[in-house]
Order: structure tokens, then C-alpha cells, then sequence
């Protein structure tokens, strides 16, 4: 199974994105991180944070499937939070709003572009729900919590530090979340 995190990373050529340590709740190495570092540490998570959520309705899934080549794909994800959305990224990073905007709108355009080549010829809309759903953790444990996702799409679990825990038994455990997040619930009230 395909890491979007890091395949996301790979294409693009961004710089390392970190796993976040669950203690501080932050990057380890943030104090010597420049700002196109931090930016792809808060926009690649960010970005994927929003397409899993996203992905949590069989509507949300059938729009991707039926609009795939939609250039737009950041504020579709976001709705009317992508400004908020934005601004985090670009305050976490230390970069202009301009900038972080124009950054999260090619990793939502990979993100999508990434979803659709790992679900495979004929994708249907459980199927782009389990991809998502095997991501999870993967996408969690590099979300900085300063950002406040999951508060930001109404799902606050997203946010909880037990997200970024790793090891045999929270592995397993996540294994577990992964499963039972099925989603179909409604986006964002």
C-alpha cells in the first residue's frame, strides 16, 4: 500500500515531512526547520487531513469519482474553510497566505491525482473509502497539532495525540480505527 504522505512528498520534491512526536506534539525538529519545510509538513497533511474527510461520505467520494480532472480541488475539499485552512498552513510555516494557498492547491491536485491511481481502474465509491481509510494513520502522524484540523472539519478525534503514537500495540490499535472509520456521515454542518 502506497504512503500518500510520502508519495505526495516524492512527487512534488518537497523537503522530508516529519512524523510528529506525540509528546510535544510538534515536529523533533522544528526549531531547525526552515520555512519550505514547515510549509510541506503543514500542507501535505493538511491537504490529506481535508480528502480524508472528504471521503468519509459516498457523496464526497462520487464527486471525486465523477470530477477527477476538476483543477480546483482545494477548495472543493475545504468548502468554506479553505481560507481558514490556508491560514493555519501559512502561520504554522512562516510564509505568506499567497504562498502556502498556491502550495496547498498543488498538493490537493497531487492528493487527488495520487487517490485515483491507487484505487485502480475501475474505482467505485468503497473503494476510494478504504484507500482513505488505510491512510489515516499515515496522514495523522505527520499533522502538526497546532493546526487544529480536526477542529477545523468538526472532527475533533483528528486532533487527539494518541493519533501520533506508534508502536506494536497503538499500531494494532490503529489497524483497529482504520477499520472502523467507515465514515458516511455528513460533511462539514
Amino acid at each position: 500500500m502506497t504512503n500518500f504522505v510520502e508519495t505526495i512528498q516524492k512527487n512534488l520534491a518537497l523537503p522530508t515531512i516529519q512524523k510528529i512526536d506525540p509528546n510535544s506534539q510538534d515536529a523533533k525538529e522544528k526549531f531547525l526547520r526552515l520555512p519550505e519545510e514547515k510549509l510541506a509538513q503543514a500542507s501535505v497533511p493538511a491537504v490529506l487531513t481535508a480528502l480524508y474527510s472528504f471521503t468519509r461520505t459516498d457523496e464526497g467520494c462520487d464527486f471525486i469519482l465523477s470530477h477527477s480532472d476538476q483543477p480546483q480541488w482545494l477548495g472543493i475539499l475545504f468548502l468554506d474553510k479553505e481560507k481558514t485552512a490556508v491560514a493555519r498552513v501559512a502561520e504554522y510555516a512562516g510564509v505568506t497566505k499567497r504562498e502556502a494557498k498556491k502550495n496547498m492547491e498543488i498538493v490537493a491536485n497531487e492528493s487527488i491525482s495520487v487517490l485515483m491511481k491507487e484505487a485502480g481502474d475501475d474505482p467505485g465509491i468503497e473503494n476510494i473509502r478504504s484507500v482513505m481509510n488505510a491512510q489515516r494513520h499515515n496522514i495523522l502522524v505527520c499533522l502538526p497539532a497546532a493546526m487544529q484540523m480536526g477542529d477545523l472539519l468538526n472532527e475533533e478525534a483528528l486532533d487527539d495525540r494518541t493519533n501520533k503514537m506508534e508502536g506494536p500495540v497503538s499500531n494494532f490499535l490503529h489497524k483497529i480505527e482504520n477499520i472502523l472509520s467507515k465514515g458516511d456521515k455528513p460533511k462539514y454542518p
